[in-house]
Parts: structure tokens; sequence; C-alpha cells
């Protein structure tokens, strides 16, 4: 039975399309990052890339799952390091900068920040420290592989976590692909990554390439 909600959403997206056509590559994508001074041997984090399926825009949010696991490391960090002082120090008390215009006339033209208090300072070096530590120790903490879909009204959306590096666009074109056979029901996570789980072992053994 048809969802009246899809459908809608079904529609949506293809007159969006229509309407605002993508600038896609030779290839068919949308890319949006240039990879000119990407290290072609460099760890990968995360990337995005868009493509076209049944006339409706697919925008993939890849992630790389040492990006998660790093996520994990800074949120453990926080929680460690204690309550933020919360010195707004970047919009509170800052100085407007001027621009004369004229003889007689000025304009805004910058602020300068303030300094951050000596509490939120040493808030900031206790964080960073705990973070270095983690960092080089490592964390119980597991990634594994995972996909979820989300309807737009204009386009579909993938939130995707796999262990591909994108370096240049021949391998984001890898993702693209791979999302398009997961949306299409061509394949699964588990048949692509058998039992991956990406932990403290792996983040350790990258330490050298990270540095």
């Amino acid at each position: 039975m048809k969802n009246p909600r899809f459908e809608k959403f079904g529609r949506m997206q293809k007159q969006y399309n229509r309407i605002h056509p993508w600038g896609l590559s030779q290839g068919g994508l949308f890319i949006p990052h240039c990879y000119e001074e990407q290290d072609p041997d460099g760890l990968s984090w995360w990337d995005d890339v868009g493509f076209v399926l049944n006339r409706r825009r697919v925008i993939v949010w890849w992630r790389h799952p040492r990006d998660v696991y790093s996520d994990a490391i800074d949120e453990q960090a926080r929680a460690r390091a204690g309550k933020d002082p919360g010195d707004d120090w970047i919009s509170e008390g800052s100085t407007p900068n001027y621009r004369r215009v004229g003889k007689s006339r000025k304009r805004l033209v910058s602020y300068t920040c303030r300094a951050p208090s000596s509490e939120q300072e040493a808030y900031y070096c206790s964080l960073r420290e705990i973070e270095r530590r983690l960092a080089d120790e490592g964390i119980d903490f597991e990634v594994k592989a995972s996909w979820r879909r989300e309807r737009l009204r204009w386009a579909t959306g993938v939130e995707l976590i796999a262990p591909l590096e994108v370096r240049n666009e021949a391998e984001l074109a890898a993702v693209a692909l791979l999302a398009r056979r997961l949306i299409l029901g061509q394949t699964t996570l588990q048949a692509e990554y058998p039992d991956y789980c990406y932990g403290r072992v792996d983040w350790l053994g990258e330490s050298a390439r990270r540095k």
C-alpha cells in the first residue's frame, strides 16, 4: 500500500530537481569539494557526494568510522574535563572596529574578541591535555558500518558510515556507487564488510599516519 506522505515527498523531489538542476560531473555526480591538495596516501574522515536516481536527488553524507571514533574521544574528553566555565569571550565584551567613510562618518567593519578569562583558559588547557592523552591511548569504543535514509523535501539524504578512503573523485565515486546499491537493495553493508568493527586497535594502528 502506498504511503501518501512518501508519494508527496517523491513528487516534490522530482519537481525540485527539475526546477533546480544540479551541476553534475561527467560521471553524473555532484562533487562539492576539491582534491587538488589532498594527500594521495592520507587518511580520510568525511565527505559529501550527490547523484540523481529516478529523477530525484540523492545527497550522501559519508563518514569514515575513524571520524566517528574521533568524535567519541572528544565527547569523553569534555565529560572528563568537567563543567565549561561558560565564558562567552567570542561575542561578549568584543571591541567594534570602524572604518572612516568620508570626513565625518565611519562604518562598522569588524569586531575584535577579548581574551578568554583565566578560568576559561585553564579549562581549555585541561581539555586539550585530556584529548591528547585519550587520542594517544585510545578508548573503549567501537564503530560499525551503518547507513540511514532520510526523505527530505528536495532530496533523499543518506547518512553512511563505511571504511572507504576518499582522496580523489574516483574514490568519491565509490561512495556514491555504494549508496546507490544500498538504496536499490542490491547489496548490504554486512555483505560488503562482513562483521566489520573499528575500535581501539585500528585507531592506535593509524597513529603514525595521523601525525
